[in-house]
């Protein structure tokens, strides 16, 4: 193995004095603010890669007399973990950032979906949010800040499946266009980012974007927090600079006989030992939301795939076809041909099934679906036939 350096970030989780940051954001046109976010090369963390700046940009651009500032706290994906680590840690950075873009947006009310399994941090938060409001206070800043509860169920990390949850319906993905900043919640130009991505606008309004650029490649600028776990011996939350290859990061993390790395949690892609030295960490290769996983031989990779499908074929909201039947057929076919009650054949038909999915599914749960899915069936197809 070649390269095996992999480069620690402490950006994330370094303390910070938000009232000197805001003070300069407060100086700043809300043009200013977006064009500096949109120079240090952010895309948003949750794993899609959307340049954080355009969205803000968009979003200003919209002529309303509400809008609103999103963070999505709702950190289900199997395997992720880092979100309640920063909002346990430096939650005073993550509000930070919500004011830093209502006064690049215009907005006065702010919204963190917390995840519900993540009450327990809620007395902390609330402790933070009451310190935040005095200090928009001191800058007669009019933004307002409040936490909503989630109820459990994953499809609700979805943005707009979000905004249904908040205005007190069923948590199920909206028809796109139009999209959040032009209509998002409560049909109101809405900018809505990720734990994590809130927390990185503070370091880039503290130190500039030029900062944040020399970190990473041309296509993925910046690091990146991830969570590590499986068969590892130092599981746990690590901020890297992305760019590294699986490579790399298995000679960091692994035990010495991993065969696999699932990439982005259920819905990201699993990347066979073969592959290691040429798959990216990164938007360029392969992005992540955050979850690391690590299998080494011991592990069934069926048993893997069997225990996503089964997670997929629960959490899905059952709005669309594709995905409601979808997960069901993807399960019962993987089941089959362990079985021996269908021939491997069939796994090209399941394969075709998937690539269906990720066309005509409606949101990203089923459109991901494919991504384990074919990566595992691919990679590991002698572990499903026998």
């Amino acid at each position: 193995m070649k390269n095996t350096h992999v480069k620690r970030v402490d950006l994330i989780f370094e303390r910070t004095e938000c009232k000197e940051v805001f003070a300069k954001v407060i100086t700043m046109k809300p043009d200013d603010i977006c064009q500096e976010i949109l120079e240090s090369g952010l895309k948003g963390r949750g794993g899609a890669g959307f340049p954080t700046g355009l969205k803000w940009r968009f979003t200003a651009l919209e002529e309303s007399d509400e809008k609103y500032v999103i963070c999505n706290a709702d950190e289900g994906e199997p395997g992720t973990f880092k979100d309640r680590q920063i909002l346990d840690e430096v939650p005073e950075k993550v509000f930070c950032g919500m004011a830093i873009a209502s006064r690049a947006i215009g907005a006065r009310t702010g919204i963190v979906y917390l995840r519900g399994e993540y009450k327990f941090l809620l007395p902390k938060l609330n402790k933070a949010l009451d310190e935040f409001h005095k200090l928009m206070k001191e800058f007669k800043h009019d933004f307002e800040v409040r936490i909503r509860l989630g109820s459990g169920a994953y499809i609700c990390g979805e943005e707009s499946a979000l905004f249904e949850s908040i205005e007190g319906k069923r948590g199920e993905p909206r028809n796109k266009p139009p999209y959040p900043t032009t209509s998002g919640l409560f049909s109101k130009p809405t900018l809505i980012n990720n734990v994590e991505t809130l927390d990185y606008c503070v370091m880039i309004m503290k130190y500039g974007a030029q900062h944040f650029q020399e970190l990473g490649t041309k296509d993925s600028r910046g690091s990146k927090v991830f969570s590590v776990s499986g068969d590892t011996p130092r599981a746990g939350i690590y901020e890297l600079e992305l760019g590294m290859t699986v490579a790399q990061f298995v000679a960091e993390f692994g035990d010495g006989d991993t065969k696999a790395v699932q990439v982005g949690g259920a819905s990201g892609f699993c990347v066979p030992r073969k592959r290691f030295d040429e798959t990216i960490i990164g938007f360029e290769g392969v992005p992540t939301g955050g979850s690391m996983k690590l299998f080494n031989s011991s592990r069934s990779m069926y048993n893997v795939l069997h225990n996503y499908l089964e997670f997929f074929t629960e959490e899905s909201c059952g709005q669309c076809t594709p995905c409601r039947v979808g997960c069901q057929q993807l399960l019962k076919g993987v089941e089959a041909v362990k079985k021996g009650e269908k021939t491997s054949k069939y796994l090209d038909e399941l394969l075709k099934l998937s690539r269906t999915m990720k066309i005509a599914s409606k949101c990203g749960l089923g459109q991901s679906v494919g991504n384990a899915f074919s990566s595992i069936v691919e990679n590991f197809k002698e572990e499903i036939i026998y």
